[in-house]
């Protein structure tokens, strides 16, 4: 993941390192950086950032996650969630705002919410439903962001 995308002012404050792999929960105050293998569950305040290299099975609590790399698990994000061009992702998505770059791969239910204050509604803005036919689920289903349609 290219270091553009964490800001000169942004302190990473935990790093999976490539070639490390992890297995747990993990929570933190901060941004989280996977270049690695992690499994479990991430909790943070802060950001989440898998990079192109970096693998994550697991639940992701954040308010913004940003991903190049490989996500199989749910995403709960309490402001954005990002998917790079290079992005994996292989779960739902719950996020008030949804940023896709074209040809990313993404296999699962997208639900955007409206935010009220600071706190998430539960009521559906838009809800996406771009589970795979059963002749595809053996590939994941390819999701360019210009092509991508609300319902």
């Amino acid at each position: 993941m290219s270091e553009q995308l964490i800001p000169n002012e942004v302190t990473v404050h935990s790093i999976i390192g490539e070639g490390t792999r992890f297995r747990g929960e993990f929570d933190l105050k901060g941004l989280l950086r996977i270049d690695g293998d992690f499994s479990g569950v991430i909790r943070t305040q802060d950001k989440v950032l898998i990079s192109r290299n970096g693998r994550a099975e697991c639940s992701i609590y954040a308010r913004v996650v940003v991903i190049g790399g490989l996500v199989k698990g749910d995403i709960f994000a309490e402001e954005r969630v990002e998917i790079l061009s290079t992005g994996v992702v292989m779960g739902n998505i719950e996020t008030p705002r949804l940023i896709v770059q074209d040809d990313v791969i993404f296999h699962g239910k997208c639900r955007v919410i409206k935010v009220i204050g600071k706190k998430q509604s539960q009521h559906n803005e838009h809800e996406d439903d771009v589970t795979a036919s059963p002749v595809a689920e053996q590939e994941p289903l390819s999701v360019a962001a210009s092509h991508a349609q609300t319902h």
